[in-house]
């Protein structure tokens, strides 16, 4: 599939993958933090990661230096969503629950949406307004924000962090869509999870030392999915998608994520799928009709 020109349809294929890869993501990152702390968990996830991308892109012969005009995307990308975002949301999952957690993350299309209609002059019509509302309802319903312990404090901390990881996503989606591209984005994925790699491991050491795992089955295959599918194969489709649609649009999809993630922490980490999760994760997947059946202008 070339990653120049993607169609509507090859996009939204992408925009799928990416929907299931990183909804079970969630699960493998909240299990990881029974063999590793946060930071190096999330470091060791973006080094595997990182192996795997570069052998793929060996194997292709897409490995390729990048130029001078490459620098902010690299930058944007293995700073801000590899690396900010994987590490925010990994320390915020020792005090949140995963189902939980994926549901705060996925704000996002709270900054994205007005960001990019105020820096990239994007549209918002009535399919993506309705879409925006629909999911952003359904948000809202599994948050439950009336319902919340404000007076517990780990609980707000970590809240805190998973928002603020939302934030650093959404920068990088707006920032990639409004980017000039010289270089595919395939060739560039290997630098940005390289860049991230780097300074994942650089906070961690300084941060919680030395790291102390007992290596098991279990860790390895943890590690192997997070970085494979987790990282070489979902960021690659989700800068694809990135520059083929429009960030609103891209923004709502994402909005799957969520619904995946927490029927994943459901079945597997036996957290409770209540009413309000249920009704919550219907209004999504009806956003996402909405958004996405939109095409709009770009």
């Amino acid at each position: 599939m070339p990653t120049e020109n993607l169609s509507r349809r090859q996009a939204l294929t992408l925009l799928a993958i990416v929907v299931l890869a990183w909804g079970f993501t969630w699960v493998v990152s909240k299990l990881l933090l029974q063999y590793m702390t946060p930071i190096w968990a999330v470091a060791a996830r973006s080094v595997v990661g990182t192996a795997a991308l570069l052998v793929l892109g060996l194997a292709l012969r897409r490995v390729v230096w990048p130029v001078k005009a490459d620098i902010p995307v690299i930058l944007s990308v293995g700073l801000l969503h590899m690396g900010a975002f994987a590490a925010l949301v990994s320390l915020g999952l020792q005090y949140v629950p995963a189902g939980r957690s994926v549901v705060l993350a996925y704000t996002t299309p709270l900054w994205v949406i007005p960001a990019a209609r105020l820096f990239l002059d994007e549209p918002i019509g009535r399919g993506r307004r309705a879409g925006l509302a629909l999911g952003l309802a359904g948000l809202v319903v599994i948050f439950n924000p009336l319902a919340f312990d404000w007076h517990n404090a780990d609980a707000v901390f970590g809240n805190g962090l998973v928002l603020l990881a939302a934030l650093c996503w959404a920068a990088n989606i707006v920032y990639v869509r409004a980017h000039r591209w010289v270089t595919p984005p395939f060739e560039l994925a290997f630098w940005q999870a390289l860049l991230a790699s780097v300074v994942l491991v650089a906070v961690a050491w300084a941060a919680e030392g030395r790291p102390r795992v007992v290596w098991s089955p279990d860790l390895g295959w943890l590690l192997g999915y997070g970085g494979v599918f987790g990282i070489a194969v979902a960021y690659w489709a989700a800068v694809n998608v990135n520059r083929s649609l429009p960030a609103g649009v891209t923004s709502i999809g994402l909005l799957g994520v969520p619904v995946v993630g927490l029927l994943c922490s459901a079945a597997i980490l036996h957290e409770p799928l209540s009413t309000p999760l249920v009704v919550g994760m219907a209004l999504i997947v009806a956003g996402i009709a909405a958004g996405v059946l939109d095409k709009g202008r770009g």
